[in-house]
């Protein structure tokens, strides 16, 4: 696939087959996001691959709204970055995630990304929520999770048309 295609493509899938995502498939998303650039290439992300349906029905339940798609994943990633290696963890996170994204997108794998930095359940910080279903430390800080399975659920592409050149400024 082109990368401009695979820009288009990317959509954010809430529906999941029950269809497995291979090994294959699994270690290409990851190596997506191992590859993403960190600040002064510090790395301070890493994956945590969830599997179990038990733990990802906890961490659909981990904010108010929107991450309930997460129980009908086949596998998350909760995206986790150490504090005590970059202090520009929140943007480092945020493009692995991306590629992630991408990556899923370019494979024919249904994604979402589920906020979970700044997000509440029930008046608590979805963050510590999520830091003790998946028993971290608290200099991790979690800037949201990938869901990931297989879906016919995806929404149709995006198009050049669709772009919004009104966003575009140019400074003279």
């Amino acid at each position: 696939m082109e990368f401009m295609d695979v820009l288009l493509k990317r959509r954010s899938t809430r529906k999941f087959s029950d269809e497995k995502i291979t090994k294959d498939e699994l270690d290409k998303i990851l190596k997506a996001g191992l590859l993403a650039p960190s600040s002064m290439n510090r790395k301070p992300v890493n994956f945590l691959v969830v599997e179990r349906k038990e733990t990802l029905s906890q961490l659909a339940n981990a904010k108010d709204h929107g991450s309930q798609l997460i129980a009908g994943a086949d596998k998350a990633i909760v995206v986790i970055a150490d504090t005590m290696v970059a202090d520009t963890w929140c943007e480092d996170s945020s493009i692995a995630l991306t590629y992630l994204h991408l990556a899923a997108t370019d494979l024919g794998i249904g994604s979402c990304w589920v906020q979970i930095h700044l997000r509440e359940k029930d008046g608590v910080d979805a963050e510590e929520i999520v830091r003790d279903i998946v028993k971290i430390d608290n200099h991790y800080r979690i800037v949201g999770i990938m869901a990931l399975g297989h879906s016919d659920d995806i929404p149709e592409p995006h198009t050049i048309d669709d772009i919004d050149k009104e966003k575009i400024h140019f400074l003279v």
